[in-house]
């Protein structure tokens, strides 16, 4: 493409209340709100129709899981194809029996379902306990556009990239996708706190999990947005966790274009996509990267 290009990005961050059905019909009212105020694309958080049933080991939650295309896809191709914007859809995807991920859906603006992208790191912490529930992306390329089990897509209005909460703390997965031709990194994200260690690392936790994801706008010279949940969540036994939200979006700079609280709310930012040939040609990090000397990086210990 060439000319000026700009793109208007929308977060939805909220909370999970009653069932699948009724979280899906929740999100289409923020949806279609988000696109009366001009987004083209649209990202929801991490297992967005779900609540982080992470929290415990439970076998009756892997019936949580659908295939993909599924019914939830088939109501938002729908509604994408309607307001002619791009939706990234995180769910619980059911790939085969005993086989379940922890995925994100692309559709375009056309209600084309353009692919899926598989989190690729599963973290295991208490409440956090996902190696249970999701099996890992498969580290395979499939044609165009993948490398390693990364991808983007060209939607009508961005080449975009989609990572799943804990990949963002990895730059590896960030390079990748920029790499791979990513203008816009999206990050749906569940993440909380533990209630008892809130007034000691809140704070930290916060601006750790903002920083590591700024470095990788900067550090590749893209967009990032991140849409966290929001709202406690109880568990058995537990103090539960409470979903901190502080959803953003920013620029190549890492400059904040739009940043939320710890309520639910939509964040809407105009990216202007000239913005990264311009970043790029004063930061050229890509060009001087030393792509000779990176082999030990394949290691995962040095001593």
């Amino acid at each position: 493409m060439s000319g000026p290009r700009s793109v208007t990005i929308a977060c939805i961050q909220d909370a999970v209340a009653g069932d699948q059905s009724a979280a899906l019909a929740a999100t289409i009212v923020r949806i279609r709100d988000a696109a009366s105020h001009g987004a083209q694309i649209i990202c929801l958080k991490e297992l967005f129709n779900a609540p982080y049933f992470c929290k415990s080991l439970r076998q009756e939650y892997f019936n949580l899981a659908e295939e993909i295309p599924g019914p939830t896809v088939a109501a938002l191709a729908t509604v994408a194809a309607e307001l002619a914007i791009v939706l990234i859809v995180p769910l619980y995807e059911r790939q085969a029996a005993g086989i379940y991920r922890n995925s994100a859906v692309v559709i375009d603006a056309d209600g084309t379902v353009l692919g899926t992208y598989r989190k690729m790191h599963i973290p295991h912490d208490p409440l956090f306990e996902e190696k249970y529930y999701f099996a890992p992306g498969d580290a395979v390329n499939e044609g165009a556009g993948t490398a390693g089990g990364f991808k983007v897509w060209k939607t009508r209005y961005a080449t975009i990239g989609v990572l799943i909460c804990w990949d963002q703390w990895y730059p590896e997965a960030a390079r990748i996708t920029s790499l791979l031709g990513a203008e816009i990194i999206f990050y749906p994200t569940a993440i909380g706190w533990h209630p008892a260690e809130k007034a000691e690392w809140g704070a930290a936790q916060v601006d750790a999990w903002r920083t590591a994801q700024r470095a990788h706008a900067i550090a590749n010279g893209v967009f990032v947005a991140a849409p966290n949940r929001v709202g406690f969540e109880a568990e058995p036994g537990t103090d539960g966790l409470e979903f901190f939200g502080h959803s953003f979006i920013c620029d190549p700079l890492g400059r904040y274009l739009a940043e939320a609280g710890t309520e639910a709310e939509t964040l809407i930012a105009n990216c202007d996509l000239g913005l990264i040939e311009y970043t790029r040609r004063n930061w050229p990090f890509l060009r001087d990267r030393r792509i000779d000397a990176y082999a030990p990086i394949l290691n995962r210990w040095i001593g």
